[in-house]
């Protein structure tokens, strides 16, 4: 059985930074190499970053199934989406129907907030998730590269989905 709790405590923050460190080393390190993802880690995945971003209007949440800690997401409200900014799970859970179970959350949490769409954005090699999300109704709206500092950019395709 999963489910998702939103993370209001340091503890939690602290269980979303380690879950971070691991999915990303282990998933990004051959999509934009070590170097910048130890830099996204520590500029965007950070305790410190997810206190400042739960400042800036950010809403964090753990993912949980049989009482285990295997991924998390992050949403912000905009003013004509929900920006899915994080939704990360364990290698381990891919592939079981818990990423569906996740983004059918978001979209619910969506309608709560009166939102008729759900705005993300993927890196343009990260293959499998862009499937993922366009199986799930996404489509590319445009492509962006944006530069985060460090001598780094963010090579990403914006996907958008209607809500019915």
């Amino acid at each position: 059985m999963m489910k998702i709790v939103q993370a209001f405590t340091l503890p939690q923050f602290k269980i979303i930074e380690a879950l971070a460190r691991e999915i990303w080393t282990k998933h990004y390190t051959s999509i934009i190499g070590c170097e910048q993802v130890e830099y996204m880690l520590n500029k965007f995945q950070s305790l410190q970053a997810i206190e400042s971003q739960i400042d800036d209007g950010y809403e964090y949440f753990l993912i949980e199934s049989e009482g285990s800690n295997i991924g998390y997401l992050s949403v912000r409200q905009e003013k004509q989406a929900l920006f899915l900014s994080k939704i990360y799970l364990q290698i381990s859970s891919r592939g079981q129907g818990f990423g569906k179970v996740a983004l059918l959350f978001v979209e619910n949490h969506a309608r709560s907030y009166g939102l008729e769409k759900i705005r993300l954005t993927v890196n343009k090699n990260n293959t499998d998730s862009i499937k993922a999300y366009m199986n799930f109704g996404f489509v590319q709206s445009e492509s962006v590269i944006i530069d985060i500092g460090g001598g780094y950019v963010m090579d990403d395709y914006v996907l958008e989905k209607t809500i019915d």
